[in-house]
């Protein structure tokens, strides 16, 4: 299961809870919970080699809890960087808006390669702070022949 995955269904479960009086208690306890986590994964980053830390951050489960407790070594541009490269087909940014969440991509090659759902997935678990795509297609080529001979044009 992904980090989004997760926390979607502990938002499904704390939506069950709204409007009741379990509701704050609901919250309470996903507060209490990610700090004991987050003080967890925090003495666990701090006691590993950065070599060691280096080779986790392609894991998405490590990557996501990693950015979600603020504790991810990579800025952010970096860590759009990686989550493209883990893609199948190469992606070009052209531009990131910090303000607003916006990344601006371009396809480098045409053809069916990725979906934009598998990038928003990859951004997802690398770069949450990216919550919108703009993915311009790669330009079309124009295929320039000759023409058939004669004979053939006047059949």
């Amino acid at each position: 299961m992904t980090a989004e995955e997760t926390g979607l269904r502990i938002q499904e479960a704390l939506d069950h809870l709204a409007g009741s009086a379990e509701q704050g208690a609901g919250e309470q306890l996903v507060r209490e919970l990610m700090a004991f986590y987050g003080d967890g994964l925090a003495r666990l980053v701090g006691a590993l080699p950065p070599q060691a830390l280096g080779r986790l951050l392609d894991d998405p489960a490590v990557a996501g809890l990693l950015v979600l407790h603020d504790l991810h070594p990579e800025d952010v541009t970096t860590r759009i960087a990686r989550a493209l490269a883990s893609l199948p087909e190469p992606v070009e940014q052209l531009g990131f808006d910090p303000g607003t969440g916006g990344l601006r991509l371009r396809r480098t090659r045409s053809g069916c390669g990725c979906s934009e759902q598998d990038i928003e997935a990859a951004l997802a678990c690398h770069a949450p702070e990216v919550t919108a795509v703009e993915l311009e297609r790669a330009p079309q080529l124009l295929q320039i022949g000759t023409r058939p001979p004669a004979s053939a044009q006047a059949r």
